[in-house]
């Protein structure tokens, strides 16, 4: 773990790109996380500066059709593959059959996600040894005010096995994360021009009104300053 502070302190204030030629030198078994326009900019970025670019997404099955149009158009404009990584038809079979197809809005989120999100993120990452997120600490004032730039993930990380997870953008804000998109006129995905924000599945996802923080599209039906899917389940952790 010292190791790991040591690495903090030399990269905490540095950029992203800086923080992602660290991340590649050090660890070829790593892998990025691609949802919303914050990957995107770690993949206009990555994909400048490494040959071993690996980019993965979690189809939940319940997306917006705009945002498998997203993903493929992400894998078109940079000639890359990205591993699309399905939840467990039996686990999703379960979970349907005994409560429904809206569970999530009677006793909360965490079991539809944990299925269809953790489980397969799970699965994925044992096989990495570092993972690189789209995090920003101005995200969610609850649970990502405290994100740096390089941590263990004491979520993921297995027995026997520290992963690491690089937070590149997390002392950058929404608006220089869209000022980059228009600068390299990056991908991005067609919900943002109808008012979306944060985008994550279909029913549990809404546009916000003017004057509203982006996590207010997320669960809107839930307690305000505990929004995490579970991916970043280490965030909440960390503020107990």
């Amino acid at each position: 773990m010292s190791n790991i502070r040591e690495l903090q302190d030399e990269l905490g204030n540095e950029s992203p790109r800086e923080i992602l030629k660290a991340a590649f030198k050090r660890y070829d078994k790593i892998a990025i996380s691609f949802s919303g326009a914050e990957d995107v900019v770690l993949i206009e970025m990555a994909h400048k500066l490494t040959d071993n670019l690996r980019v993965f997404t979690l189809d939940t099955g319940r997306l917006h059709p705009e945002t498998y149009e997203f993903i493929e158009r992400v894998r078109k404009h940079y000639g890359i593959s990205i591993e699309v990584l399905f939840p467990d038809t039996g686990e999703v079979q379960e979970l349907v059959n005994s409560k429904g197809m809206f569970s999530f809005y009677e006793d909360g989120h965490s079991e539809c996600c944990g299925v269809r999100k953790v489980n397969p993120l799970k699965r994925k990452l044992a096989g990495v040894d570092a993972w690189i997120t789209g995090q920003r600490k101005d995200q969610s004032p609850g649970t990502r005010n405290e994100v740096p730039v390089i941590q263990e993930d004491v979520t993921f990380s297995g027995p026997g096995k520290t992963l690491i997870k690089f937070n590149p953008l997390a002392n950058w804000t929404s608006n220089e994360v869209w000022d980059y998109i228009r600068i390299t006129e990056a991908p991005y995905n067609a919900l943002h021009e109808k008012g979306f924000v944060s985008i994550g599945c279909q029913p549990c996802t809404r546009p916000v009104l003017p004057g509203q923080h982006e996590r207010e599209g997320r669960w809107w039906w839930e307690e305000a300053t505990q929004k995490e899917c579970g991916l970043h389940a280490g965030n909440l952790i960390t503020r107990q």
